[in-house]
C-alpha cells in the first residue's frame, strides 16, 4: 500500500497506460480521480488540454477527498506519422495543446494545492520520441520534448516546495495509440517483429508504464526530481531507426 492515503489524478485513464496507472495506483491505496475525454470505467470526462477541465478535476480532489498529492498528466494524442511538410499548423496546435500544453495545466494548477499539503509528485508522460528524432511524428516529438524540458523547468521554479516533477518517456508500448501498429503485424503474423529494434526485441505493456509511475508517485522515489526517466526496452540506448528524407524515404 504505497500510496495509503494518497490522493491522485490521472488523465488519459480510460485506457491503456492511464487506465493501468489509476488502477495500480487505487490498489496501492489512493483515492484516485481518473479522467479522460473517452468515457470509461471509474472516468471522469474532461479534457487534459483545457484550463477549465484541468481546474475542475483539481478543485474536485479538494473539495471531495480533502486535497492532492499526485497528478500523472498522461492524456496524449498521436497526430500520425505525416512529414512536416504534410502537416498543417491545426495538427501542431491540436497535438500542442493536448500533449504539451495540457501538462503545463497540470503543473501550473496543481502545484499550489499540493504545496498547501507540503509535498506533492507530478508526473507527465513524455516519450522516446522527445529525445531525438526517429520514434514519432514530427508534432508530436516535438511536443513530448517539450515536454522533457517542461519538467525540469517546473522543477527548478518549484525549489524549495518539495513538490518532484518528473516525465516518464515510454517506447512501444501497446496502447490505443498503437493499437494499429499491433494489429497489422498480428494480421500478417509478424508480431514478433513489434520492438525489434530495442534490446528485449519486444514492447512494451501498459502495466510497466504504471509501475514506474507508481515508483515516481510514491516516496519510494523522495530524492528523484526534474528527470525524464526512459522505459523503453533500451530502444534509445542506440535509437535505430527508418529515416525520411525529403521526397523519398530511406532506410
Amino acid at each position: 500500500m504505497r500510496l495509503e492515503g494518497k490522493i491522485a489524478i490521472v488523465t488519459g485513464a480510460a485506457s491503456g497506460i492511464g487506465k493501468a496507472t489509476a488502477d495500480l495506483f487505487r490498489a496501492e491505496g489512493a483515492r484516485v480521480i481518473a479522467a479522460d475525454v473517452s468515457p470509461g470505467e471509474n472516468v471522469t470526462i474532461a479534457d487534459a488540454g483545457r484550463e477549465e477541465d484541468v481546474l475542475r478535476l483539481i478543485n474536485s480532489a479538494v473539495m471531495t477527498h480533502g486535497g492532492l498529492d499526485i497528478f500523472f498528466a498522461n492524456a496524449g494524442i498521436s497526430g500520425g506519422l505525416a512529414s512536416i511538410f504534410e502537416q498543417t499548423p491545426q495538427d501542431w496546435e491540436r497535438i500542442l495543446r493536448v500533449n504539451l500544453i495540457g501538462p503545463f495545466l497540470a503543473i501550473k494548477h496543481a502545484a499550489p494545492v499540493m504545496k498547501e499539503r507540503g509535498k506533492g509528485s507530478i508526473i507527465c508522460t513524455a516519450s522516446v520520441a522527445g529525445l531525438r528524432a526517429g520514434a514519432g511524428g514530427p508534432a508530436y516529438s516535438a511536443s513530448k520534448a517539450g515536454v522533457i524540458s517542461l519538467v525540469e523547468i517546473a522543477a527548478t521554479q518549484l525549489a524549495g516546495a518539495n513538490i518532484r516533477v518528473n516525465a516518464i518517456c515510454p517506447g512501444l508500448i501497446e496502447t490505443g495509440m498503437t493499437q494499429d501498429i499491433y494489429d497489422r503485424a498480428r494480421a500478417h503474423d509478424k508480431e514478433e517483429t513489434l520492438g525489434q529494434l530495442n534490446p528485449l526485441k519486444r514492447g512494451g505493456a501498459p502495466e510497466e508504464i504504471a509501475k514506474t509511475a507508481l515508483f515516481l508517485a510514491s516516496d519510494e522515489s523522495s530524492y528523484v526530481n526534474g528527470h525524464a526517466l526512459v522505459v523503453d526496452g533500451g530502444l534509445s540506448s542506440s535509437h535505430p531507426f527508418y529515416r525520411q528524407e525529403y521526397g523519398r524515404t530511406t532506410v
